[in-house]
Formats: structure tokens, sequence, C-alpha cells
């Protein structure tokens, strides 16, 4: 058992059938065989002081040194204990939805009516538009900025609450939010100021990253290298209020060259990396964030197998010399519930995770939770898809889920397992044990979140 001697321990968990500490990563993600090792204790327990773990361990032992003077005790028998979720990829700040579009995907609307050619001529099958079709044609990312600039910062902060209060009922205690549905100076801040303004208030810390190069706005549609400019030079300005900068790099959205032009200022200026690479095609993301040394890059639904094996590389390179002073580790943030939502599914999209980690690839994965490609929040119903459409196994996808996305957003010193001297975010599953979480979806198995040593959610 790991402790820490100290004062009065103010919450005491017991006696839970399985406790998974996704300990011992502290240097970088797990990676290949160790991701299906989840640092399980049977009938274990954890002491908490302040906002810290102070002892992780059997729970014999913690009852014996701890229960009899903590504050609290929480009897977690029949139940698993393990670390809160951290979602590393979500566009959470948003006005309105995109109901229509989604059944302009299925096929309901004849694609007549945005101007589509030939719409009569199409099977039913073939009749649902295409997701980068209803980009081109005006809707998409550039139907949520006309929305989302029009809501003020008061009412984006109170369609975002609820957003996180949802995130924070099914498990998820951190969460990366960027901006990207503003684009223009003032409402890339406005969003980012809400994150700010959230990230304190919230029981969910958030992470927050500028993604002011995801679409080119109305207003530059015949110049998108200016926009490119104006992205270029707005940065000085949110780099106080962002941790990274992103970049949608895909057809109707930014090339590589772009890109890179806008991640290299942004690194100039201290901010850290992320991608958005491969959704659709592949365009060399992948390269590129192992170039830049990106912490992560995100969706990878197309990727070579030679970018792999050079991701691989790097993490193998950085494990043998943990310590010394080498570029770090780009983790690939895969976002099942996308190609699920968009009716790409395993067969024609989703990305190589089985691949990639017996390569040795850093897997995360997330929701990618928007309003237009995956409209959900929930990490639970992730990682069963991660499963399904994926390939992963139960202790992959919980690995992905907790210390690997925590490395993925930086975070891994303070969040992602249950270690002594690390933030005590912790959820109680009304499961005896681990596998019931990805095998019983469509249900929340949280019955309790403590968040920093405070129980959130839960008999309070």
């Amino acid at each position: 058992m790991k402790k820490k001697t100290g004062k009065q321990c103010d919450l005491v968990v017991v006696n839970a059938s399985e406790l998974l500490t996704l300990a011992d990563a502290p240097h970088m993600p797990r990676t290949g065989g160790e991701m299906r090792d989840l640092g399980l204790i049977r009938n274990g327990g954890l002491a908490i002081e302040g906002c810290e773990f102070v002892a992780v361990g059997p729970s014999r032992e913690i009852e014996s040194k701890y229960a009899g003077k903590a504050k609290r005790v929480i009897d977690a028998s029949g139940k698993v204990v393990m670390p809160g979720f951290v979602d590393p990829h979500t566009h959470a700040v948003f006005a309105g939805w995109r109901d229509r579009e989604w059944v302009m995907r299925l096929g309901g609307i004849c694609n007549a009516e945005l101007g589509i050619r030939n719409a009569e001529h199409r099977t039913p099958q073939s009749r649902g538009m295409d997701y980068l079709d209803v980009l081109k044609a005006g809707g998409g990312i550039l139907e949520t900025v006309s929305a989302t600039r029009a809501a003020s910062q008061e009412e984006l902060m109170t369609i975002t609450k609820k957003h996180l209060d949802t995130m924070l009922l099914h498990g998820t205690t951190t969460a990366e939010v960027k901006s990207g549905y503003g684009l223009d100076l003032e409402n890339e801040i406005k969003i980012l100021k809400v994150i700010e303004a959230l990230g304190e208030g919230h029981p969910i810390r958030l992470i927050p990253t500028f993604l002011g190069a995801h679409a080119v706005p109305a207003e530059y549609k015949d110049d998108p290298e200016g926009y490119v400019e104006a992205v270029m030079g707005w940065l000085p300005e949110v780099k106080t209020l962002a941790r990274f900068c992103d970049v949608f790099l895909e057809e109707g959205a930014f090339n590589l060259a772009q890109a890179e032009r806008i991640l290299v200022r942004a690194k100039g200026l201290g901010l850290a990396l992320k991608l958005h690479a491969g959704e659709f095609k592949d365009l060399g993301g992948a390269g590129l964030a192992l170039r830049l040394g990106a912490t992560s890059v995100d969706h990878l639904d197309y990727v070579s197998e030679e970018d792999m094996v050079k991701m691989a590389r790097r993490a193998k390179r950085v494990q043998r010399l943990k310590g010394s002073k080498v570029q770090g580790v780009t983790v690939a943030v895969l976002l099942p519930g996308v190609p699920f939502f968009l009716r790409r599914g395993s067969a024609s999209g989703g990305a190589s995770a089985r691949v990639m980690i017996d390569l040795g690839v850093p897997v995360a994965i997330g929701t990618d939770f928007n309003p237009g490609t995956c409209p959900t929040p929930n990490m639970q119903l992730i990682m069963t898809l991660a499963c399904l459409e994926l390939g992963m196994t139960p202790e992959e996808v919980i690995s992905a889920a907790t210390i690997n996305a925590a490395h993925a957003l930086g975070y891994a010193h303070r969040v992602g397992s249950l270690e002594v001297g690390k933030r005590a975010d912790v959820l109680i599953l009304d499961v005896p044990t681990y596998t019931r979480l990805t095998y019983q979806f469509g249900v929340s198995h949280v019955e309790t979140v403590i968040k920093t040593g405070k129980v959130v959610v839960g008999d309070l």
C-alpha cells in the first residue's frame, strides 16, 4: 500500500470489490500490453485528505489506519472504484442543435432543398447527404457558428453548464473544451471566457483549447488565406485564455501548409498543440503532429501505417529516455462516436485502434461532443463504442479514458489514476466488476462522483 502521513483524513472509501488504480504511468501513457493492466486491487480502499489521495491499497489496511479518524467513510461493497473519466476532446460551448442536418444525412429531407443537383435520381439509400456536402452547402459547422455568434456570453454559460452537468453525472471529472464556433476574434474570445468562467465554478476541471481554425467563415469564403492570417494575428490575444491551439486539417477546412503555419506560430507563443486530422481523409496530419511535438492528434479514422509506426517509435524512444529532455509523446485520441453517428462504422471508417495498440501507439478516447457529428457527452457510451467499433478490450478502453486521456491533455501528473499526491477524482460504479461498465450500455453506472476530495454526485 502506498501512503503518505498527514492529518485526519476527510474521506475514506473501503471494501471496493475492484479498485482500479491505473497507477505507475507518470512519465508517459500506457502502450501495448500495458493498457490492459488496470492496477486492480480486489477489496481495495483509499483515503483522501483535502483534495489529494494520501493512501491507496487493500481495504483492510486503509480501514485499520484511516477509517477510525476519518470525517466520512463510504462503504463500496460490491462496487467498482476507479479514476474519474477524462474527456480529451469536446466542443461543449455552442448554441443551437442540428437535428435538421441529422435528418438530411439520413435522407429524410430531399437534398434538392439545399440545391443538390439530381437528388431525385438518387436511390433511397444514397439520398442522405455526406457531412462534407452539408458543410459546402453552408450548413454544418457554419450553422452552429451563426447560432453561437448570436448568443450572449451569459446564454452560452447557461447552455454549457447543462452540458457539463450531464457529463459529470456520467462520470467525467476533467474535460478539454475547444472554441471554434466563433470564427472571429470577438466570438472566439467570448467562447474562451465561457470556458474560463465555468472552469472556475463547475466541478469538472476544464482544459481550454483555441480552435479558431475550425472552418473558414462565410465572410472569408473567397479568401481562406486571409482567414489563416487573421487566426495567426489573434494568437497573441487568445494565448492567455487557452492552453492548447488546434486546427481542423481536412478537405473543405484547412490544408497541411495552412495548419503548419498556424501551429508553428502558436508554439512560438507558448501554446501546446493539438490537431484534428484524418477524420475523412489522410492529409498527413499525424506526421505534422509528430514533427511539431503536438500533445495529441485526434480522430485518425484515416492514417497511414507508416505514420502509425512513427508514432509508436516516438513513444518507445521517450520511454527509453524518460526523465531526459526529449520531445514528448503524441497521443492518438480516437473518437468512435463520430464514425458511428455519421454511419461510417468500423467497416468503412473507424480508426485502426487494434493496429495502433499492437504497434505501441499511445491511444486515448474521447467523445468529440458537438452538435453535428457526435451529440453525446457520455463517456460511458463512447467506451462501449470503442469496444464494438474499434476492437478495443474493456481494459484498453478504461486506460484510454483515464490515464492516457490525461496524458493527451498534459495533465497526467494530476489526474487519470488513483495515486498518492494526485487529485482525488474518483468514481464509484454500481457494478461488481469493471467489465459490466462497457457491456451494459445505454444506462449510467455512476453512483458517486468525488471531485478533488468532495462528493459532487451521489449522497451529498
